[in-house]
C-alpha cells in the first residue's frame, strides 16, 4: 500500500521558521513553576520575595524563573526604592496563542486528509 504524501517540505520548512519571541515564550512556559509564577502575578504586580513566601524555594530561585518570563517577554520588571515589582506583560500572549491557532488548523486539515485516505 502506497503513503500518500501529505506533508510538503516546503510546510515543514515553513514550520521551523517560527519567530523567536514565540519561541522565548513557549520555553518560557515550559516549566510548571514560571507557569504557576505567571499565574499569579496575573493578579497584581508582586515582589520575588512575596512570590517565594507561596512556594518552598528561595527569593534567587523565583529570580531566576522570573528571568525567564522576562526573557520570554511575558514579564517585566520595575523598580519601586529597593523593591523589584513583577508584573505580567499584557497581550504577550497573543502571538503564541495565534501561532498555535495557525498551526492547530494546518495539522487539522492534514490529519482530515490522512483519515480520508485511509478509510479510502
Amino acid at each position: 500500500m502506497r503513503i500518500p504524501q501529505l506533508f510538503k517540505p516546503s510546510l515543514v520548512l515553513r514550520c521551523r521558521s517560527v519567530p523567536d519571541s514565540i519561541t522565548a515564550t513557549f520555553a518560557a512556559l515550559a516549566d510548571d513553576t514560571r507557569r504557576r509564577l505567571l499565574d499569579q502575578l496575573s493578579n497584581g504586580p508582586m515582589t520575588a520575595t512575596q512570590l517565594s513566601d507561596s512556594y518552598d524555594m528561595s527569593r534567587q530561585a523565583v529570580v531566576k524563573h522570573l528571568t525567564a518570563l522576562a526573557d520570554g517577554g511575558l514579564v517585566q520588571a520595575e523598580r519601586s526604592g529597593r523593591e523589584v515589582f513583577y508584573s505580567v506583560v499584557p497581550n504577550q500572549l497573543d502571538s503564541a496563542a495565534q501561532w498555535l491557532q495557525r498551526t492547530g488548523a494546518k495539522w487539522d486539515k492534514r490529519l482530515s486528509m490522512l483519515e480520508r485516505k485511509l478509510k479510502s
